[in-house]
């Protein structure tokens, strides 16, 4: 997860918070010893579930479905082994596709598109997000609505509203998710999700909920959870709300010419795809660029050595869904599968490893020793450990694509103890 700007100063937040995002890949049994559940909070969990209701009826939640839905309400502990959780290795862009798109995920989305045709287009027809984009992400976020989530939301939000950790943030989000109970869009047995509060089929935070969900079956109740017909209205809502651009794609293979500068592979440089163009960039199977007008950008997801994909307008809107180029390319390249289009030209290399947290670390506590500042050495390689990896490539002449490769990371890493 992730990749997300503040949670508290974005007035639009992510469907899926980068908190969120990998509830369904940790084992529901899983136990780790290393990993500090503690809530390291001096205020007594009912001391602070008391304090909190004089908060939630000063909202206007109704005092009833406040004692109800709290009668038994304690701490979770696996919620807070989940917040805790770091992954061991970071998952590498050939792993996350592989993971994210399979043959039978595809050949089940096709099924579900003719399936779902009439309800698709007419979601269509209102908002303007094709068809096959809803039923990628909704593949995507909860394999087809089969992984929702098995905990119950309030619970899961108290508990990290209560830690002090980001408490702010998830206090909001209690607040809002006892609202949507009050309001009776699902019975508070029904509403289960994430470890972090994501709910439905395409995993709304109540925030978003409150914000996007739209019933579009017209029964009165927003039901992300049981009504497809609400899930793909709500989801269309969303992105519409955000900016997608019915006109276009989301991006496109792309191969670049040999001599081809790396540095300005980065979403923050847009150029006219004829710009793109000139400087020898083509499709992958070497034909010309589209001849259309459309402000665009090249991201290289696994380094100058793997795949280089040029995207559009609608792939920034994805990343407010879910801040991952990974995810965002995920989405994207199942989106195209479902409509028929081939695997990428690019092939996995046969030593694709992940980086091992413990030599992220290093990495980051390396650069930072060279004088390129990666930040605190967490071991989650996000956009200032890139951009640091990036300031050593360009000081030393190499392909400054920002991409910790096995072989720069033991250069690096061997120039600071030296």
């Amino acid at each position: 997860m992730i990749r997300m700007k503040s949670f508290l100063k974005s007035t639009i937040l992510p469907v899926t918070a980068v908190i969120a995002m990998s509830f369904a890949n940790i084992p529901v049994n899983a136990q780790d010893t290393n990993v500090n559940t503690e809530l390291n909070n001096p205020i007594a969990p009912v001391d602070w579930l008391n304090t909190f209701k004089q908060t939630a009826l000063k909202e206007g939640i109704s005092e009833s479905t406040f004692d109800t839905v709290f009668a038994d309400w304690q701490p979770v502990e696996k919620v807070l082994y989940y917040d805790r959780r770091q992954p061991e290795f970071s998952r590498t862009f050939w792993g996350y596709i592989e993971r994210s798109i399979s043959k039978e995920r595809i050949e089940r989305g096709r099924r579900l598109l003719k399936e779902h045709k009439i309800l698709l287009n007419e979601v269509y027809q209102k908002f303007g997000v094709q068809p096959r984009f809803l039923v990628a992400f909704w593949g995507l976020e909860t394999n087809f609505g089969d992984y929702t989530g098995g905990f119950p939301v309030v619970d899961a939000l108290a508990t990290l509203a209560h830690d002090p950790r980001r408490s702010e943030f998830f206090t909001n989000e209690l607040l809002l998710a006892l609202k949507i109970l009050d309001q009776g869009h699902i019975a508070h047995e029904r509403m289960l999700g994430s470890w972090a509060g994501a709910m439905g089929q395409t995993q709304f935070m109540p925030s978003t909920f409150t914000g996007y969900a739209f019933d579009g079956d017209n029964d009165g109740k927003k039901d992300l959870w049981g009504s497809l017909t609400d899930v793909m209205y709500s989801s269309s809502n969303y992105l519409s709300q955000i900016g997608w651009n019915k006109e276009q794609t989301w991006g496109r293979e792309v191969i670049l010419p040999d001599g081809f500068n790396y540095e300005l592979a980065d979403l923050n440089i847009q150029k006219d795809l004829s710009e793109w163009q000139k400087l020898g960039v083509r499709r992958a199977n070497g034909a010309d660029l589209p001849k259309v007008v459309i402000d665009a950008s090249i991201v290289l997801p696994a380094g100058h050595k793997g795949p280089a994909f040029v995207v559009y307008n609608n792939f920034r809107k994805i990343m407010v869904w879910n801040r991952s180029i990974l995810y965002a390319i995920a989405v994207g390249h199942l989106a195209d599968q479902l409509q028929g289009k081939g695997d990428l030209v690019a092939k996995k290399p046969a030593n694709d490893k992940p980086l091992h947290r413990d030599e992220a670390i290093a990495l980051q506590a390396a650069l930072n020793t060279l004088g390129f500042n990666a930040g605190n050495p967490d071991g989650i390689l996000g956009s200032k450990t890139r951009a640091a990896v990036k300031a050593f490539q360009i000081k030393h002449g190499l392909p400054a694509d920002g991409y910790p490769e096995a072989s720069l990371v033991t250069r690096i890493i061997t120039e600071a103890n030296g």
